[in-house]
């Protein structure tokens, strides 16, 4: 491959690890929320959160622009008072992707912290644990294969997010041109179809390998919790 599909790579897998790791505390704190919270305003936190589903990327990242550009309410803070500039950076890019597959990320970790008896947690609770302490020794080592499955469709969702970054943060080669970008960008160009095929491939092998570990992972962290509970 040429140095610009290897740029495009790097950059795709940059973006895609960022914006995993940074919206993962959010997302288990979000999908604890909305699985064991009574509080209102509930719905309308769901809606939100699962709002990048239903909107077009495209708009999605138009808001994205009017929030978070040089000129929006959020930009222009950053930018006057932490000299951090989000659109038209690849640092946007993390932030349109984080955007994307949080719904994707949520809805896994939720469906997992749902799974677990409360039962299990009130026992705890009982014994005078605090709600953190609850969370971090019971709730959390069995809803870990939930976590790796939203982060991996999370980290999935983000390698191939298109529309909302080419928006935020446009198709600069080098810079913000991602792998959906750049596949993108050799199907304009004549003789560009060969670049193309290769990057898809690319695409489709890192996609493979992620969910191949995700479940190598989710596997062994059964068997941990399903040997606590045998002891």
């Amino acid at each position: 491959m040429g140095e610009a599909e290897w740029q495009a790579v790097r950059l795709s897998v940059l973006v895609a690890f960022w914006a995993t790791v940074l919206s993962l505390p959010l997302g288990i704190w979000v999908a604890h929320l909305l699985a064991r919270g009574r509080f209102y305003g509930r719905g309308l936190l769901n809606g939100v959160v699962h709002l990048p589903l239903i909107l077009p990327p495209v708009v999605t990242g138009y808001l994205l622009l009017l929030a978070f550009g040089r000129k929006g309410p959020v930009g222009a803070l950053l930018d006057q008072w932490f000299g951090v500039v989000l659109a038209f950076r690849w640092t946007g890019a993390v932030l349109a992707a984080a955007v994307m597959a949080f719904p994707l990320m949520v809805r896994a970790i939720r469906l997992a912290i749902e799974a677990v008896d409360p039962k299990l947690e009130q026992a705890a609770a009982t014994l005078g644990a605090s709600r953190l302490i609850v969370f971090v020794t019971v709730t959390l080592p069995l809803i870990l294969p939930g976590i790796i499955a939203g982060a991996v469709l999370a980290f999935a969702k983000a390698m191939g997010e298109f529309g909302a970054t080419i928006t935020f943060v446009a198709n600069i080669p080098g810079q913000t041109q991602t792998l959906p970008s750049a596949i993108y960008a050799f199907l304009q160009v004549p003789d560009g179809e060969g670049a193309a095929l290769r990057l898809v491939l690319v695409s489709v092998a890192v996609a493979m390998g992620a969910l191949a570990i995700s479940e190598v992972l989710a596997r062994r962290v059964q068997a941990r919790v399903a040997g606590r509970g045998d002891a």
